[in-house]
């Protein structure tokens, strides 16, 4: 018999790849990670994972029962909002990860509407990139996460388009192209840049657009980005609603087509129909 209180852990150890990495983000010693696997492991009567030093992988048996420990994880989230719409809950907390732009154009609009409309809902928030926001969404530690549409194909989260955003060309004061109305990336492939740490999807977009791109200089503070830029240190691009005023630095928009910045609200998949977090989706997707 499996029991499923194991099922999270087998979970974490597949979003984080090791044991102690998955032991913090379940709030457990590694020691007590490996003792929750090794009974799994005897429950199943399988080898579910295969060991190489400090890391760990899933054996195919391994990958099989994660998908049964995510429809499990669902259900408990559906069962989870049944329960909170049969009380019909109008008062409650729910935790919400954004970047700083996001924040500012969609989150804080929604939380200054939901105190005149659901004055009982208290919205935490917590500056966080998109792409480290799935990770703290799946291992529970918030409700919502405002990311990029990254992973469009992980099925344990449910995602709400909010809105999509072009990529602007910002180049130093004295760049040789600072003075034209639009600008072909192409013509930035000899020039220094300046862009997003890797892993960030941001970062992608430069690379995509200059794949032989000479990135210098690194950060995921598109502020920091703009400073940079300012500072002649090289060329970025940067979505349009994280620009920075900042002098010395031109904006200049993309020639043809540009790249965009897609953003959504993701949530658990189950948990659509809770009230509260359908109350914050609600909101954002209004403003």
């Amino acid at each position: 018999m499996i029991d499923p209180r194991r099922l999270p852990v087998l979970r974490a150890l597949a979003d984080h790849g090791t044991v102690t990495a998955a032991g913090k983000a379940l709030h457990l010693t590694p020691s007590a990670v490996s003792q929750q696997l090794t009974a799994l492991e005897a429950e199943t009567g399988q080898e579910l994972l295969r060991r190489r030093g400090r890391r760990v992988s899933l054996t195919a048996a391994g990958e099989l029962l994660v998908g049964h420990a995510n429809a499990v994880a669902a259900e408990l989230e559906r069962a989870q909002a049944t329960l909170a719409a049969f009380a019909e809950g109008t008062a409650g907390q729910i935790k919400v990860a954004g970047f700083a732009s996001a924040i500012s154009q969609v989150v804080a609009p929604a939380i200054a509407e939901l105190r005149r409309t659901a004055p009982g809902l208290k919205v935490v928030v917590r500056d966080v990139e998109g792409h480290a926001s799935l990770p703290l969404l799946l291992d529970g530690e918030i409700d919502l996460a405002i990311t990029e549409e990254d992973r469009p194909g992980d099925l344990r989260v449910t995602r709400f388009p909010l809105y999509a955003e072009p990529f602007d060309v910002v180049v130093p004061a004295d760049h040789r192209l600072a003075e034209r109305t639009t600008i072909d990336v192409r013509d930035l492939s000899d020039d220094d840049w300046v862009a997003p740490l890797p892993g960030n999807p941001c970062r992608d977009v430069v690379t995509l657009a200059v794949p032989h791109a000479r990135i210098v200089h690194t950060s995921d503070d598109f502020r920091a980005v703009v400073a940079l830029v300012a500072a002649g240190a090289g060329v970025a691009l940067v979505p349009r609603n994280a620009l920075a005023d900042v002098p010395g630095a031109i904006v200049v928009p993309v020639r043809g087509t540009p790249p965009l910045r897609r953003v959504c609200a993701a949530i658990r998949q189950g948990s659509e129909e809770h009230p509260l977090v359908k109350a914050v989706v609600d909101a954002l997707a209004r403003v």
